[in-house]
């Protein structure tokens, strides 16, 4: 137990965003003085605001450092509170409170300080609602995502299954695979399969078919054997891993789901790119962490994990070249290190991902089908590398001339310093070794407006090369940061902004409709190829209803599994267009993930409603089969 603790509430003012209450508890058996408390939180203090009880001492973001009164001492068992009126924005949920916080003692110790939710004074914000109904099936079969076509007839449940004799080493690996996929998911269930053979068990024979579909597969059921069918070794593990969720499902619910005896299972993609996006700039996740995310994106089908690993609070990706990125960039802010954790282990602490480590998970993921997408996210959200790397900066721009939507002063990469380019040509060449994939993710998001516009050296190059405006100087950056990436090999993948100012060349170029749902119809007519990722749907940081006890953020609205599952990409395109949607993507964002918990209830069963949506025909979706099935589903 934390020897402090910090408690925060919010209480409403006629006029205005409310009033935040925060008092912090000296749990420890000594007296607390000469102490300075910073913590994070998405309740941002404004420009204009009253402080009662203590001084704001520095504000970035979500940070906020405050120093108390002159001479304050808390004794043992004691307590300090304060209040602060004049709010960026009114708190809507429980998480909208501290998500870390930190005192930094008179000697220069820093202490972790433990918290609780945002509390709501003076009415009841609500229960947090059931999320799922029961649900039903009209066939008894635990299969999700639901398959193209399938006519079954329930049968015995075999003990196990295993392959048929005379099985090919490559298929005996495939099994092996999904076996130890299943076990790290189920570790307390028992095996779907055997390697060898087992009385009462039932045989699968493998059949290589060239007229499959790429990534598709074909299963036929008989009392003797199982005949699984594909073209290639994705389709294979599709397979698998469906036969492990049909016995998966048979085992733990016999009531409703059955195992088939007779009949055939015909199943391919709906859909390219089925993505998930993490977010692992505002909350770091161990390795392990990752891993699982990635089996569990296996199970649901998914073929894409886009990685985040570097914004305006932290550089997460080990760089040779340049260890300042995550010697100083990892910790967010230059001199603080107020970072949530989901554990307080060693690998949690280092805050960053080592390039063994990076080699260790793209090696994980490509043994299950899944291709791993970085994202460095430039020219804005980069306050952590140029925090680290003072030779970013053009010295003469003024210290304080834009801030970004999340409130960080010149956090854009400055697209006229011609170090920008050599760092980055640098950062790319170690990606390319790291990320054997076809697309490097850049971000091109949030760019503030007005950014760069007080930059003599900007102001040159914008007379130079005829450019009015931040967003033609963006294009102007992102066209060299594509051909930077072509030189390599590489393909560029951005948000939807990277087609502001005159975009990039949209050969081989991918973007995120991220902002609305119509934006991916914008994109597609402009000629790019689109993934639908709109936040009002697919953003699994978003609350799933209203009430206060709800966690999560709703900037873009609240969202629940039925509105994610029931959300169609390729009904905002017309017909003649629907080729430039390449696929969609959830993504997950950390601001608001404090915990665990916390991630497993936005996280599911909305994940898996995306996978859904990513693999299943429209005709064949249904959201009370759904239900039923998914509660069955792993989760981190």
């Amino acid at each position: 137990m934390a020897d402090y603790h910090l408690e925060a509430s919010w209480s409403p003012v006629e006029g205005g965003p409310g009033r935040l209450t925060l008092t912090l508890f000296n749990l420890s058996s000594e007296p607390l003085s000469g102490f300075s408390l910073a913590y994070r939180s998405a309740t941002q203090i404004a420009d204009t605001y009253v402080c009662d009880g203590a001084s704001l001492t520095r504000q970035v973001a979500s940070f906020h450092q405050f120093l108390p009164p002159e001479g304050l001492s808390i004794p043992a068992s004691g307590r300090w509170r304060f209040t602060v009126e004049g709010l960026a924005d009114e708190p809507k949920h429980r998480t909208d409170g501290i998500t870390s916080a930190c005192l930094t003692l008179g000697d220069g110790r820093r202490v972790t300080v433990g918290f609780g939710d945002l509390m709501l004074e003076g009415r009841d914000g609500g229960m947090a609602p059931r999320l799922l109904p029961p649900g039903r099936v009209e066939q008894p079969y635990a299969l999700l995502p639901w398959p193209l076509s399938l006519g079954l007839k329930a049968g015995d449940l075999p003990a196990v299954l295993h392959p048929a004799e005379k099985t090919r080493p490559d298929a005996i690996k495939a099994l092996s695979l999904v076996l130890a996929l299943y076990q790290r998911l189920y570790p307390a269930e028992p095996a779907p399969f055997s390697l060898a053979a087992v009385k009462g068990g039932r045989a699968i024979r493998f059949v290589t078919e060239s007229s499959i579909a790429a990534f598709a597969y074909e299963l036929r059921f008989s009392a003797r054997e199982i005949v699984l069918s594909s073209a290639d070794a994705a389709g294979r593990q599709h397979g698998l891993i469906s036969l492990a969720q049909l016995l998966h499902g048979a085992r733990a619910d016999r009531d409703v789901f059955k195992f088939p005896n007779f009949g055939a299972i015909a199943d391919q993609a709906r859909h390219g790119w089925r993505g998930c996006h993490l977010d692992v700039a505002g909350q770091f996740y161990p390795v392990a962490d990752i891993i699982r995310l990635i089996d569990i994106l296996a199970w649901n089908k998914f073929n894409v994990f886009h990685w985040h690993l570097t914004d305006d609070q932290a550089w997460r990706l080990e760089i040779k070249s340049y260890p300042e990125l995550t010697e100083i960039g990892a910790g967010g802010e230059t001199d603080e290190t107020v970072m949530p954790d989901f554990g307080d282990d060693a690998e949690a602490r280092t805050s960053h991902y080592r390039q063994d480590d990076v080699r260790r998970i793209v090696a994980h993921a490509a043994s299950l089908h899944v291709e791993v997408v970085p994202e460095i996210d430039i020219p804005g959200h980069s306050a952590a590398a140029l925090s680290a790397l003072a030779d970013l900066v053009d010295r003469q721009e003024p210290p304080d001339s834009y801030r970004s939507p999340q409130g960080y002063a010149n956090n854009a990469l400055n697209p006229a310093v011609e170090f920008t380019y050599e760092f980055l040509g640098k950062v790319f060449d170690e990606m390319a070794t790291l990320f054997p994939g076809e697309y490097v993710h850049i971000g091109g998001d949030e760019v503030a407006e007005g950014a760069w516009l007080s930059s003599p050296l900007c102001k040159t190059v914008m007379e130079r090369e005829k450019l009015a405006g931040t967003a033609a100087l963006q294009s102007y950056f992102l066209k060299r940061i594509k051909a930077m990436l072509a030189q390599r090999g590489k393909k560029l993948a951005g948000w939807n902004e990277v087609s502001h100012g005159g975009g990039v060349d949209r050969d081989g170029t991918l973007l995120m409709a991220w902002e609305k749902p119509e934006l991916g119809l914008a994109l597609a007519e402009d000629g790019y190829d689109v993934v639908m990722t709109p936040g009002q749907a697919y953003y699994l940081d978003m609350a799933q209803a209203e009430a206060w006890d709800e966690p999560g953020a709703s900037w873009a609205d609240v969202t629940p599994p039925e509105r994610t599952y029931a959300y169609e990409a390729e009904a905002e395109l017309p017909e003649a267009l629907r080729d430039k949607i390449r696929g969609v993507q959830a993504c997950i964002w950390s601001g608001n993930v404090g915990s665990r918990a916390t991630f497993n209830r936005l996280v599911f069963p909305r994940l898996s409603a995306v996978a859904e949506a990513a693999w299943t025909p429209l005709t064949r979706k249904d959201w009370d089969r759904f239900a039923a099935i998914v509660r069955m589903w792993p989760i981190l």
